[in-house]
């Protein structure tokens, strides 16, 4: 659901790049505010929970989204989203600029997304789920895990929530597309495609957030936001940190190899109307390293993704981890000063 820069006009654009970086100045300001106020002991909002936690679960995510699953029956596929995901490990403001560094990387290094479009992106991909769905719909589907945790109740909260968020992101897409003017996409007929591919997209993405929260509540239900529980350093980095690392570097390096051909629900909408092949952006970016997960001369194949995975991943660690310690930096800096 990355959009093109031949999707948007620079008036769309701007704005919504002022309003996905007041979203996520607003999250790292919450954040920080939230751990001034802790005196529990809780590292979850100090340097030794949300820098690694950030920057592992957002390595992973960058990875996950490189898979794409074919919709049988459609020539179309799909990749989760993630920020479902991120907000029930890291809360919701966290997991916004985690996808936020994930977001960035994509479209500044591997020419994933438009430029222009990045600030639609963000908000589509992040903004929606993470501030939106995440609060208003999961956590009142998954309920209280303080008094009493029902896996059945998660599950549930993740596919509903995972749907939810794909079918308005989705159609923010289309209204994007629409206010913009620049293409001949009819409204109605594109939302007509995008709405029913993403929300078979969305079950798939439902399912395996489910699957990763079921395993997660089975070993250390601590470690999830909305249990609302401290977690001790220890068994951070020997359960959560490794196994997301773990799972990272095994879908960038291998299981990214096996991803689907076919287009994904936005490429296979607009070609749908257009009858072109390929929606590609106005102007790749001049730092890309890896445009569309490749080598420059397009020649790496199955080589180029698994560097791709693995460097992007490396990459987004980087950028979320140093995000997460600036915010815990300014939050010494503000301690020493009281």
């Amino acid at each position: 659901m990355h959009m093109a820069d031949s999707l948007i006009s620079a008036q769309v654009g701007g704005v919504m790049a002022a309003v996905s970086a007041a979203a996520a100045g607003y999250s790292a300001a919450k954040i920080r505010r939230a751990a001034f106020s802790r005196s529990d002991g809780d590292e979850r909002g100090g340097e030794h929970g949300l820098v690694p936690l950030m920057a592992v679960t957002g390595a992973f995510v960058f990875t996950a989204q490189m898979i794409n699953f074919t919709i049988p029956g459609t020539g179309s596929s799909g990749h989760i989203g993630g920020g479902i995901l991120l907000s029930a490990v890291l809360g919701g403001f966290p997991a916004l600029l985690a996808m936020s560094a994930v977001l960035i990387i994509q479209c500044l290094f591997f020419a994933d997304g438009g430029l222009l479009a990045l600030g639609c992106n963000i908000f589509n991909i992040g903004v929606i789920p993470c501030l939106l769905i995440y609060p208003l719909v999961f956590r009142p589907i998954a309920g209280k895990p303080s008094v009493k945790l029902s896996l059945k109740r998660v599950c549930a909260a993740a596919v509903v929530s995972a749907v939810a968020a794909l079918q308005l992101g989705a159609f923010s897409v289309v209204l994007e597309t629409q206010l913009s003017g620049i293409t001949d996409l009819p409204f109605a007929a594109f939302a007509a495609l995008m709405q029913p591919i993403h929300l078979a997209i969305g079950l798939g993405e439902g399912a395996a957030t489910a699957a990763i929260l079921s395993y997660v509540c089975k070993a250390r239900p601590e470690t999830l936001d909305f249990m609302g529980k401290p977690f001790s350093k220890t068994a951070f980095a020997k359960n959560i940190f490794t196994g997301f690392a773990v799972l990272a570097v095994i879908t960038g390096g291998v299981l990214s190899l096996f991803a689907s051909k076919h287009p994904d629900g936005l490429e296979w909408a607009t070609a749908k109307l257009s009858g072109a092949k390929e929606v590609k952006t106005t102007a790749q970016p001049k730092t890309a390293l890896m445009p569309e997960y490749d080598f420059k001369n397009g020649s790496g194949g199955n080589v180029g993704t698994s560097v791709s995975g693995i460097v992007g991943g490396v990459m987004t660690f980087a950028l979320a981890s140093g995000t997460a310690a600036v915010i815990t930096a300014a939050r010494k800096h503000k301690e020493k000063e009281k």
